[in-house]
Parts: C-alpha cells; structure tokens; sequence
C-alpha cells in the first residue's frame, strides 16, 4: 500500500475530491445520477425509481471472503451492503435490501466510520454493492475517511446501469470496477429488471470504466490493485444474451479482460411469475457458453454448473 497509495489521495491533497463530492450532492436535488435521471429533488424528500432518500442507508458492512480472489484475498474484502437499486431485477437474490430498502440511514459520517472499521479489521479493499445511487454520499465519505487515515483501494460493485457523468466523478477515486454484463437485449433488460436502456448504458460504462483503469493489476499478494473484473450472470433459456454479451467485451473492451462467468441462477424474489425463468440454467445451455468463453480466451472464473 505504501508503495502504491490510491489516486483518491493526490486528489482529496488537492481538493478535487472535495469538489467532485459537493457536484455529486448538488445533483441529488434534481436526480440524474443514473441512466434513469429521475429528475426529483432526494434532498427534499422526494424519492425516485429506486426509492432511496438523499442520505445513504446501509443493509451491512463486514469481511467477506466469497468474491472473486483478486478481490477477497486472504484477509476478505470490506463489504458495504448499500440499500436501495436503479433496478428492479424480478429474480434478485437480494430483493429485501435492493427493492425493499432494508437498511440504516447513517448519511456520509456512517459510511466514512464503517470504512474505517474495515480498514482496521485488515480488509484488503472497501467494496460498496449497488453504489450508484449513493455516489454523492461515498465522495463526502471519502473525503471525511481520508481525513482520519484511510487509504484502502475502492471497488465498485455494480449492476453496470451508469451515467457517464457519475463514472467521470470516479475517475482516480475508484481503483477496481466490479460491473455485471447483464443482458444484450433492451426488451429482456425491460421485462426483468425494468431495465429500459440497459443495453446502450451499459455498454458506454464499460468501455469508461476500462478507459479508467484498464486491465487486472495484482499486488505482490494477488491482490486487486488497479482494473476491470466483468461478472454475467446466465440465465435460463438465453435470456440474458450470454453469446452477444461475450462477443461485445471481447470486440469492444478487450479479450483479456477479466470475466466471472456465473451458473448460481436460482428462482428468487417474483421469478415464479415468469415460467421461462422459474428454473435453473441446464447444462445444455451452459456447456456451449463456457466453451465460448474459452474459445475467446478470457482471463478470470467460470463457475461449475
């Protein structure tokens, strides 16, 4: 870590950090922050798609040692559970805390604690899930948390629904981008996770983020430094367009770049409304996907059926 400190230093040094947080919370009061740009003023109390309010709530923070290596290391990952989603996935996993906002309102100076806390635990990183639409708050943290001695790597764990003019805030603050790839079709993106215009939105995300960091970088103890890991999830019947999806990272981002191809798909939350997904992925449909990733020659994880 001494050896290579977080940009977000030099940037709080300088004040930049500072003024990319007031920018974020200047946003809030008329709510743009995700591709969605709801337009409503969380200050005052209005609330959005997501349902979240203007202050971060938090579901958890604690170790967590079951993400991908880079991430988890030998001494686990500092998880930030954030409540609250710019989506609205009808088999999520976490439905309670993404659609239900279960969770605690501790506004910035919580979250710069919790940072803390999990800096002197040991973790490896802070890595905050489902972040985006608390991005004005994470800044204002950051900036509170530096003040005190923090200097952890920040991952980005998000469903890949960005704005660009969020990920410029992030540029030189977070170190690994966690996105999904989840669906190469605007209609299955709307049916399942009420997700109009994922596609466009997620693809320019991608190709920002990697702009930012680039490929993996590992520390001297295989640990995530610097880069971009690209989670997919498959989903029953081809849902999610695993093929197309595939193909865009390795034309458009790189064919080295880190995919965690997953096969956890179980009906969750409202997926026994939908038949076609009220199952799991069969090996008939996740033999071929693996072979394709293999065929392109992705770095990264291709989880057992």
């Amino acid at each position: 870590m001494r050896d290579h400190p977080p940009a977000y230093l030099a940037l709080a040094a300088s004040g930049e950090l500072a003024r990319r947080a007031d920018e974020a919370q200047r946003r809030v009061e008329r709510c743009d922050l995700c591709p969605r740009r709801c337009g409503v003023n969380r200050r005052a109390g209005e609330r959005g798609f997501c349902g979240a309010r203007a202050q971060a709530s938090v579901a958890s923070h604690n170790r967590h040692d079951g993400e991908e290596p880079p991430i988890s290391g030998t001494r686990g990952s500092g998880t930030i559970f954030l409540s609250h989603c710019t989506m609205r996935c009808v088999f999520c996993q976490n439905f309670p805390i993404s659609q239900k906002g279960v969770g605690r309102q501790v506004g910035p100076l919580g979250l710069a604690e919790r940072m803390l806390d999990l800096q002197r635990r040991g973790c490896h990183n802070i890595n905050f899930v489902t972040p985006t639409h608390y991005v004005h708050e994470i800044l204002t943290a950051l900036v509170l948390a530096v003040e005190k001695g923090f200097a952890l790597p920040l991952v980005w764990n998000t469903s890949g629904f960005e704005s660009l003019e969020t990920l410029r805030l992030l540029d030189g603050v977070v170190a690994v981008y966690l996105p999904d790839i989840k669906y190469a079709d605007n209609r299955m993106a709307e049916k399942y996770s009420s997700g109009r215009g994922y596609v466009e939105a997620n693809r320019a995300a991608l190709r920002e983020m990697w702009r930012q960091v680039g490929p993996l970088e590992l520390d001297e103890e295989g640990v995530a430094r610097r880069g971009m890991i690209v989670r997919h999830l498959v989903l029953p019947g081809g849902i999610a367009g695993t093929a197309d999806c595939l193909d865009f990272l390795a034309r458009e981002i790189s064919p080295h770049v880190h995919l965690a191809l997953m096969s956890q798909y179980f009906p969750a939350n409202r997926a026994d409304e939908f038949p076609e997904i009220n199952r799991r992925v069969s090996k008939k449909e996740y033999a071929p996907l693996v072979k394709q990733a293999e065929r392109i020659g992705f770095s990264g994880w291709i989880q057992p059926l």
